[in-house]
């Protein structure tokens, strides 16, 4: 019993992702849509394996903005690793969010 134990805690650090993620977005909007593909798309290409999102609905909870300071939508925040990182946008430019994200894009 104590075996399973000290596995399931092993396993459970081994697979905290590096990149916590919160995309702050206003409704299904065209907008916010586009930006949680991209964001999506970004993280499957470049941070396989290594990231969690967490889709934040600003309509829905609202008071959610004030703890990371949400003035406009969609937002995207990097909460781990530290620092905190915001990037505003639908997230298009791949190179910026790369930039903004402090990943290094896989070389072909």
């Amino acid at each position: 019993m104590k075996d399973s134990k000290a596995r399931s805690k092993s396993t459970a650090s081994a697979t905290v992702p590096a990149y916590q993620l919160r995309l702050y977005v206003a409704g299904q909007t065209a907008k916010s849509l586009t930006a949680f593909q991209n964001l999506k798309r970004i993280c499957e290409t470049h941070l396989a394996g290594q990231y969690r999102i967490e889709l934040i609905d600003l309509i829905k909870t609202p008071q959610l903005a004030a703890g990371d300071q949400i003035l406009a939508v969609p937002t995207l925040v990097r909460r781990l690793p530290e620092p905190i990182k915001k990037i505003i946008g639908d997230l298009s430019n791949e190179e910026r969010v790369l930039v903004g994200l402090d990943v290094q894009p896989l070389k072909d």
